[in-house]
């Protein structure tokens, strides 16, 4: 793994974990660090709850001090709330600050957040500026090709990016109009990424780890972004980088998998007081990480009727433990997370 720097920024390696709302927490952020993740984006932020200092956004602040490369991304239509909770998010000691561009849900976007902001690129400039006076780090973006397929406009905003002094755009391979059904559009990303200025990270439907290794192989991108590749797959950042990375087939065992799940329990731990939540964040990951394993329905059912952590671990280290080299074999053809995740 080479370390990469763009602008200002650097990364472990040219492969990041992509902000996936309710999922890049401090833990599981921690674990794909140790996993091989060159640097992470945390959950995508309302900077209105930062403002009216709501608990539950504020806490969704934290950087564990473990933490090397990690950025904090915001969301919200209004440059002057953005700035003013950019500077609330400087004291977590992020690497930099996002602007999410990109979350086609429905009640982000209605506010006018998320890809709203690629539909008046006007007032994009006086946006980014009010952002980018407000901090001492580094102001990155994460878009989509455009708003629909009549409105493909990521070229023009990175030339806004670029004179508002933005270090890097990410891009995800859809318009909004598409949120995350087909496929996406790599042919518009590698030519984007080859026409841009600025370096351009490219993000969208690398699940496996040989697709991450030959897109590397092949970019005009400056880094690559993974997002629920890395749940069905947490040692997808590692297996990219490993010479069996051609191959559809995983390189690491059920024991390797129940070693990494020990590694986010301590995390999950030290992250969250309430035993309520350190249950629901392991349990979803759990289910997660044993896709394409036999047994997982089972399995699956049987995390959901676990009553608490000690029980929730012993099923987990029974079933990965058991599975030996047991392959995995996930079709990938299924849709999987079709829904806002950052």
């Amino acid at each position: 793994m080479n370390p990469t720097s763009l602008g200002q920024i650097d990364f472990g390696s040219p492969l990041i974990l992509a902000p996936m709302a309710g999922i890049c927490t401090p833990n599981f952020r921690l674990l794909m660090e140790d996993l091989g993740a060159g640097g992470t984006v945390s959950e995508l932020i309302s900077c209105h709850g930062i403002n009216y200092e709501n608990q539950k956004t504020m806490d969704m602040l934290k950087i564990d001090e473990r933490e090397n490369r990690v950025g904090i991304q915001l969301f919200g239509e209004d440059g002057e709330s953005m700035a003013k909770a950019a500077k609330v998010a400087l004291r977590s000691n992020p690497k930099f600050i996002d602007i999410n561009m990109g979350c086609p849900v429905r009640k982000v976007v209605t506010k006018g957040g998320g890809s709203a902001l690629m539909k008046n690129i006007e007032e994009l400039a006086p946006f980014f500026s009010n952002v980018k006076a407000a901090i001492d780090v580094p102001l990155t973006i994460k878009i989509r090709t455009g708003w629909d397929a009549d409105d493909v406009n990521a070229d023009k905003i990175e030339k806004i990016a670029l004179n508002e002094g933005v270090e890097w755009v990410a891009i995800h391979g859809r318009t909004r109009a598409q949120q995350y059904t087909g496929l996406a559009n790599w042919d518009y990303i590698e030519e984007f990424a080859q026409n841009a200025t600025l370096p351009i990270i490219g993000n969208g439907d690398l699940h496996q780890a040989h697709q991450a290794r030959a897109r590397m192989d092949a970019t005009n991108c400056k880094a690559l972004m993974i997002a629920r590749g890395a749940l069905r797959n947490p040692f997808i950042f590692l297996e990219s980088f490993k010479d069996g990375a051609q191959s559809q087939n995983s390189l690491f065992t059920g024991d390797d998998y129940f070693e990494a799940i020990d590694r986010l329990y301590q995390y999950t731990c030290e992250t969250y007081e309430r035993e309520r939540t350190i249950l629901v964040q392991l349990r979803k990951l759990l289910v997660w990480f044993a896709a394409g394993f036999p047994g997982c329905a089972k399995f699956r059912g049987s995390m959901f009727a676990s009553q608490d952590i000690e029980e929730t671990m012993k099923i987990a280290q029974a079933y990965y433990t058991g599975l030996g080299n047991s392959p995995k074999k996930i079709n990938y053809d299924e849709v999987f997370m079709n829904s806002g995740h950052g």
